[in-house]
């Protein structure tokens, strides 16, 4: 389903029905997931309609930019260590449409089931989407309308001992790749002490052959206020 694609244009896909349709010099859009409905005109532009996964921060509606996932299992790593695992993150699409110069975000989806938490003191800590996932040695299999397939290195730059039993990042910095069978990202998280880490992405596919998907932070102009993550309260 992912991919660029002229108007008229029309898909079904399990419970998303996707339609674009020409009404004079404009478009009608139509949308159904599951029983929600959604109908809108657009102001044609070149004709292109573009679907993509994106930054998975969107759904109910925009409260956080910092995803969290917890693992299913604790990580152990010794002083100076490395370790690189794959986990799951879940899947957002956006439906964009492109003009003479700009592309604009007209649709976000989801099919996953959407929870937040709160990460730190209760007083003051961050709130996060949530995601659980298992780890993985090895690339897994995932249905792309659905979950994605991160790489993550975890580097123990202290000299102790840590266990890693969560992660979080911040969406601005986040690259998302696609195929027909995957959809992927690739991150690091650095341990800088028993409590604090960070982690960055990398802006590179999990395999080649991959499209890098639309930023949809860079489409909608929001500013950047940095693109790692500080985890300041364990991890």
């Amino acid at each position: 389903m992912y991919g660029s694609y002229t108007i008229p244009f029309s898909s079904k896909t399990e419970n998303i029905d996707i339609a674009v349709d020409m009404e004079g010099d404009n478009c009608l859009y139509r949308r159904q997931l599951f029983e929600d409905k959604l109908e809108k005109i657009l102001v044609k532009g070149d004709g292109k309609l573009l679907i993509n996964p994106i930054e998975p921060l969107n759904k109910p509606k925009k409260i956080t930019s910092h995803l969290l996932v917890e693992f299913d299992k604790t990580i152990t790593l010794a002083p100076m260590s490395k370790i690189k695992v794959y986990i799951k993150f879940p899947i957002e699409m956006g439906i964009f449409i492109s003009g003479k110069d700009e592309i604009e975000v007209i649709d976000i989806l989801t099919l996953v089931k959407q929870k937040l938490t709160l990460y730190g003191d209760p007083s003051n800590g961050m709130i996060c989407k949530y995601w659980k996932s298992e780890i993985h040695s090895t690339i897994p299999s995932a249905d792309p309308m659905y979950e994605g397939v991160l790489e993550l290195s975890i580097t123990n730059d202290t000299n102790l001992w840590v266990e890693v039993s969560r992660t979080i990042f911040n969406a601005y910095g986040m690259k998302i790749y696609y195929d027909t069978e995957i959809v992927s990202m690739k991150a690091n998280m650095k341990i800088l002490s028993p409590t604090v880490a960070e982690t960055d992405f990398l802006d590179t596919p999990l395999r080649s052959g991959m499209d890098k998907s639309m930023e949809l932070y860079t489409v909608k102009k929001l500013y950047v206020n940095g693109k790692k993550c500080i985890m300041e309260a364990g991890f």
